[in-house]
Formats: structure tokens, C-alpha cells, sequence
């Protein structure tokens, strides 16, 4: 057996145990959107009704890393559980600080600080969440590798805790199946302020991350997109260099559009 199969066939067991049968195609020929972007990375897509995952580079889908901003999912999850904040609409003033992203600086409810990825917005909700509390729900919903040491509002940025692509897809397709130990009320709300796009032919949710704190900085953007019934999970996750920073953090959702827009899945842009 090649080296190359006895991947596809961990992966493949790797995604059985909640997945089933899971069909897994890898798509080599997806380097050509990382190589016009200038980063490596990894993708991972899972169409639900076909149960089927198709992979680029599939030797880093189980490599894990910190999950940055696109903890704000679940952050957002257990701040509305437990009444860190009323709704999606109650806001918190800013402090006065003046932080190098200009939308941060102003005061922000939940809608507006996932869209910005305000990252002082969901430190202040994880102290209020509390270290004991967030723990819970981080081993109730088996998330990444469920270690929040390293500090309460910084675990997720440069502490303990670690998530892979495929871990990334698993998550969200608990969220989507309202499988997670939440209320269906905060599952919904978290869902509806995750959406980036909706048109007459589907509604694309995501989150983007960027573990800019650690030596190696990563990116990442997960999410899904629906089209009727049909289903696509997503994680796109890319190694961000000093010298090309910028045009890497662009590439997180730019490869990721390549790529569906590629499978007839999203419009292209207008020519």
C-alpha cells in the first residue's frame, strides 16, 4: 500500500465513527489555488447528503492548531447559555482603548464583534463565562482537544487549547444538527449571526481565525454552506508568513470561494 492510500484510509476511519461510510476524494488539484495565493494549507469539504469529504493535503487535516478567532462560535454559544450577555443585541461599552482594528474600537453587541472578530468584545465574555463554566462546556461538546489552560481570556489565542480541520468540520456539523449541549434557541441565534452571504440560491456561514500571537501563525476559515437541502462544511486552514501577511489573510476566504465556486456551489464574481 502506498504511502499516499494508508493516508486516505486513516483519514477515512479518522471520520467513521460519527460519519459512517464516509466516500473520501482527495483533490490534489486544489494546490492550484494555494500555489496562486503563495501559501500552504489544507482543505477539507463535507457534502452531508452524499456523506462524502474531499481533501487537499490530507496529511494536515488532523495536525491541530490554536483555533484563534474562530473560537468565537462557541465562545458565542456559552456566553448566551449562561447569560454572559442577554442576546445577540446586548451590548458592552468599549473601554476606551484604542486597539489597531478601527471597528473595534466602539462599543459592541454580539452581532457586531463576530462580524469584526472583535477580540476584546469575547475576552471580557469569557471572563464573565468564568473558567469553571467554560471548561464544562468545552468537554460536554468534546471541542478540539478541550485544554482551556494558559488563561480565561486568552486560551484560545495562545494557550492550551488546539483544534484540526477535520475537528473544525465535526464541531459545526454538531451545530448545524442542533447537537450540541446548548439550548435550540442559542444554537439558532449563533447560526443566524454566523451568515456572511444569503441569495436566492444559498446562505454561506463562517468564521475566520488568525493565530497571529504564536511563532507559527495560522489561519483558518470554517463555516458552511446550504443550498436547499444539501450541505457543505468547510475548513480552510493556511500557514500566514511575516513577509506576505496581508495577502495571506485574504487568501483564507479567497481560496476557500475558489474552491466552491469551482464545484458550481457559489457565483463567480461578475467579469
Amino acid at each position: 500500500m502506498t504511502y499516499q492510500l494508508t493516508l486516505l484510509v486513516a483519514i477515512l476511519v479518522s471520520f467513521s465513527p460519527s460519519w459512517g461510510q464516509t466516500t473520501i476524494q482527495e483533490r490534489a488539484d486544489w494546490k492550484t489555488y494555494y500555489d496562486r495565493a503563495g501559501v500552504r494549507g489544507c482543505f477539507v469539504l463535507y457534502d452531508l447528503r452524499a456523506d462524502r469529504v474531499q481533501v487537499y493535503n490530507p496529511s494536515r487535516t488532523d495536525s491541530a492548531f490554536l483555533p484563534a478567532s474562530t473560537f468565537k462560535i462557541f465562545n458565542s454559544l456559552v456566553a448566551l447559555e449562561t447569560g454572559a450577555v442577554k442576546d445577540e443585541n446586548d451590548t458592552i461599552r468599549w473601554d476606551g482603548v484604542h486597539r489597531w482594528v478601527a471597528n473595534w474600537n466602539a462599543d459592541q453587541n454580539m452581532r457586531s464583534a463576530i462580524r469584526y472578530s472583535t477580540v476584546w468584545f469575547y475576552q471580557e465574555l469569557a471572563r464573565r463565562i468564568g473558567e469553571k463554566r467554560m471548561r464544562e462546556y468545552i468537554t460536554l461538546s468534546h471541542y478540539g482537544n478541550e485544554d482551556i489552560s494558559g488563561g480565561i481570556d486568552v486560551f484560545w489565542l495562545d494557550g492550551g487549547l488546539r483544534i484540526s480541520a477535520r475537528e473544525q468540520i465535526t464541531f459545526l456539523r454538531k451545530l448545524y444538527d442542533n447537537d450540541l449541549p446548548f439550548s435550540l434557541r442559542t444554537m439558532e441565534t449563533v447560526k443566524e449571526i454566523m451568515v456572511l452571504e444569503e441569495t436566492g440560491e444559498y446562505i454561506f456561514r463562517g468564521k475566520t481565525g488568525w493565530a497571529a500571537r504564536p511563532e507559527r501563525e495560522i489561519g483558518w476559515f470554517v463555516g458552511y454552506l446550504e443550498r436547499g437541502e444539501d450541505v457543505y462544511f468547510f475548513a480552510n486552514n493556511i500557514d500566514i508568513s511575516d513577509v506576505a501577511e496581508e495577502a495571506d489573510v485574504r487568501a483564507r476566504i479567497g481560496i476557500t470561494r475558489e474552491i466552491l465556486q469551482s464545484l458550481g456551489l457559489m457565483e463567480k464574481p461578475a467579469e
